[in-house]
């Protein structure tokens, strides 16, 4: 995903800050699903920026603390300058990942989490709706335009399969970003160095061996050959990794 691209193509409808803060949350949103990590993006100020973004579409200004219900509720039963992609299902959308935000923060014991299809929502619908601000920019191509939607629109995939006893990086990286990838998969758990061997056998076993030793020394994981464990800045450094591949 190319963000400055992104950014610079939303920033020639929008203000750049505008711009700036819709591609910081929708690729934080995207990166949350290709990882499976919960609780980090913020899908609220997603809608918030997108609320004083049609709100600068409509009148040339925006407000610094929008009320975001009532504005998106408002706007598809009044007239507006804004087409109906953007007034009426822009908005719906917008809406509805705004309430599940706000109304799915409890999960009571028996019930099935719906943490990681309630993120899978969250990303959908924030895919779909920058394509939709995409579409309207004007002084772009045809051409250009549709290559940005195809982007914004490409599947979050993750970077590991799983085969059972056997986790596959998909993705040619250095042996350590692997080990970090495959750390932060299961972590807080441990990962044996023969484990991590059987994952990383395209890599010779004394490779992997001294890519943990030298993690170890860095205080990226603790543990020994028995198991090892993200630590703090271990599990940061997994998180930069991701960012580079997905």
């Amino acid at each position: 995903m190319k963000r400055d691209e992104l950014t610079s193509a939303l920033g020639r409808q929008m203000p750049s800050a505008l711009a700036d803060d819709l591609v910081e949350n929708f690729l934080q949103l995207r990166q949350d699903v290709a990882t499976g990590t919960l609780g980090r993006a913020n899908a609220g100020k997603f809608v918030e920026t997108v609320v004083q973004i049609l709100q600068y579409m409509e009148c040339g200004r925006y407000e610094p603390k929008p009320d975001v219900d009532g504005f998106l509720r408002g706007l598809e039963s009044r007239s507006s300058s804004l087409d109906d992609g953007l007034r009426i299902c822009a908005s719906r959308v917008a809406r509805a990942m705004y309430s599940l935000r706000s109304k799915r923060n409890v999960v009571h014991k028996g019930e099935i989490d719906p943490n990681h299809y309630d993120l899978a929502f969250l990303h959908h619908g924030a895919q779909w709706v920058v394509a939709e601000l995409i579409r309207t920019v004007t002084g772009t191509t045809m051409e250009e335009a549709g290559r940005l939607v195809e982007m914004v629109q490409a599947p979050a995939g993750g970077l590991v399969e799983d085969f059972g006893d056997k986790k596959l990086v998909v993705e040619q990286m250095t042996a350590r970003d692997e080990a970090l990838i495959l750390l932060h998969r299961v972590y807080p758990e441990a990962v044996s160095l023969a484990d991590l061997r059987c994952h990383m056998n395209r890599c010779a076993p004394g490779t992997v061996r001294n890519t943990l030793r030298a993690m170890w020394a860095d205080r990226l994981v603790e543990g020994d050959p028995n198991g090892y464990r993200l630590t703090r800045p271990g599990y940061g450094r997994a998180i930069a990794a991701y960012k580079r591949y997905i």
